[in-house]
């Protein structure tokens, strides 16, 4: 029995959701692979069906819905196996520090435009040299007059080609105190000073527009700034919580789909005069990604629970981004062991979900990372 109670609604919203895939993504995602972009208009498309930021109130355009109707988009998505639309980064990591944090005049201007996905989002957080390390970041913001004039770079940031808006992390260069020289700032996508560089070829999510950030000399309205000075990189560990729950989410979800895809092939492929189904060793693999995946999926689903009462959950979050991640890595590797051959070759799917599922044990801050928050938090 499945710990979260989902309601018809949720039901109806689930089937809805997975017939827009069936119609508007699937059958499209090989040519988005080659061609490296989700097209803009397919953002549109989602939100005006209501599948973008579902957690957006209705006072700002959104639908208002709760945490369960993102975690629906969020397994959906996992269970077509496709990683290159940064939805759940816009609907679930970004657009929450705009509720958050932004002027009220913000939060109008931008939300209901997020919402219908006319503004695509990103968070400029990692650098060339800075990566788990937030409170090293070089890129700077320099109080002058009524604006801030940043300068640095990013790189690793999704939907970093199609981005329109961006909340970007830098420092004060003046203060010394390294956690408080760090704030968040909003930054338009056309804003001069701010230009986009090369898109990132990577081993996998070939459909995202991963890409480096360049800002020299760009400069913004002083009330970009988000929230009170020196209080940026508090926010970022308070929205941490959440990121890393979704990257969990997804991670249970998508070795759901591995190991269902791989029984379906197992039951087919005959070895030897017999399916590889029937060979005692397969029988035991699968038994136990069966096990680890359920064992993912309760804590996981607990968590989803706790969040959704506004407890505090770190360490449990941080012990469940590290284990289910490696869960699901483990999942893709032995899963493509028992295609074989034809494992590795594009035209099964069990391909791509193994070269896509292995940046979620770095993104999101490092599996390390998570083991040094629960040794932390755990008095060591």
């Amino acid at each position: 029995m499945d710990l979260i109670p989902y309601t018809e609604g949720h039901r109806i919203f689930r089937r809805s959701f997975r017939k827009f895939l069936e119609k508007e993504i699937i059958p499209h995602i090989e040519a988005w692979e080659e061609e490296g972009i989700v097209p803009r208009d397919v953002w549109k498309k989602m939100g005006k069906e209501g599948f973008l930021c579902s957690g957006i109130p209705e006072c700002y355009g959104g639908p208002g819905a709760d945490f369960l109707h993102a975690v629906i988009i969020i397994e959906e998505l996992a269970y077509c196996n496709f990683s290159g639309m940064g939805v759940r980064l816009h609907s679930d990591v970004v657009t929450p520090y705009i509720l958050d944090y932004a002027t009220e005049e913000q939060k109008r201007k931008y939300l209901p435009r997020c919402v219908s996905g006319e503004i695509i989002t990103a968070i400029g957080m990692s650098e060339p040299n800075t990566g788990s390390d937030l409170a090293a970041i070089r890129t700077t913001a320099v109080e002058q007059g009524d604006e801030f004039v940043i300068n640095g770079q990013k790189t690793f940031i999704s939907n970093g080609i199609n981005c329109d808006l961006i909340v970007l992390a830098a420092r004060d260069p003046a203060e010394t105190d390294p956690h408080r020289a760090i704030d968040l700032y909003l930054v338009e996508g056309w804003t001069p000073g701010f230009e986009k560089g090369r898109k990132l070829k990577k081993v996998g999510w070939h459909a995202q527009d991963t890409a480096e950030l360049f800002f020299s000399d760009c400069r913004i309205p002083k009330e970009n700034r988000l929230g009170e000075k020196g209080t940026g990189f508090k926010k970022m560990m308070g929205h941490l919580q959440p990121e890393r729950l979704v990257i969990a989410i997804w991670a249970v979800a998508a070795a759901e789909f591995m190991l269902k895809e791989t029984i379906s092939y197992i039951k087919n492929r005959e070895v030897f005069g017999k399916t590889i189904a029937k060979y005692q060793h397969t029988q035991f693999e699968v038994a136990e990604m069966a096990t680890e995946i359920k064992l993912g999926r309760t804590h996981v689903e607990k968590l989803i629970m706790d969040h959704m009462k506004g407890e505090d959950i770190v360490t449990d979050v941080s012990m469940a981004k590290y284990w289910t991640t490696e869960m699901a890595y483990r999942t893709a590797d032995r899963c493509m062991q028992l295609f074989g051959g034809y494992g590795y070759c594009e035209e099964y799917p069990i391909a791509r979900a193994w070269r896509d599922i292995r940046v979620n044990r770095i993104l999101g801050g490092t599996n390390e990372i998570m083991k040094i928050v629960v040794a932390k938090n755990l008095g060591l």
